[in-house]
């Protein structure tokens, strides 16, 4: 039966706790997509107009191609009060993003939310002031379990390099 250098054990700790600590990390961005995701889901929805509906555009390069970002205005009232909300993208204001060189792509987000339409606004009752037009995915809740593994192999790692 052979036995292990104290130097590979150590070894196999520092690898088995590297993947425990990246797999640990990404569970912890993933867990904390998923629960924003289910807080905004529960936010009451409120009826809003849409005020404004176009495409903001920049040019980085000037030999690079133009893009362009979806930006809406929306109107809606919460508890007696008028409030307006201006998006970049259609989800959250603390997410930015959304520039795209398929013009396509924010045309269709334009046509999904005319000028003058009524569409469903998800408001936070504890900052009316912040309101989404869509809620974010919860597909990430339903991966943790691939970080989970990373995580679980790590500490097996490490338990099985100091097991006699």
């Amino acid at each position: 039966m052979a036995t292990s250098s104290t130097g590979t054990r150590v070894y196999l700790s520092i690898i088995g706790l590297m993947l425990a600590v990246v797999g640990g990390f990404f569970f912890a961005l993933m867990w904390r997509s998923f629960q924003r995701a289910r807080d905004v889901e529960k936010w009451p929805v409120v009826p809003c107009v849409i005020l404004r509906s176009a495409a903001d555009e920049r040019q980085v390069d000037p030999n690079g191609p133009v893009e362009r970002r979806f930006s809406v205005l929306y109107g809606y009232e919460w508890d007696g009060g008028r409030h307006d909300s201006e998006l970049r993208t259609l989800r959250d204001k603390r997410r930015g993003g959304g520039w795209t060189s398929k013009e396509n792509d924010v045309q269709a987000l334009i046509g999904r939310y005319p000028e003058g339409s009524t569409q469903e606004c998800h408001v936070n009752p504890a900052d009316p002031e912040t309101a989404v037009l869509e809620v974010e995915s919860k597909a990430p809740g339903y991966s943790l379990w691939f970080p989970g593994l990373f995580v679980v192999g790590g500490l097996g790692i490490i338990v099985g390099a100091w097991r006699r």
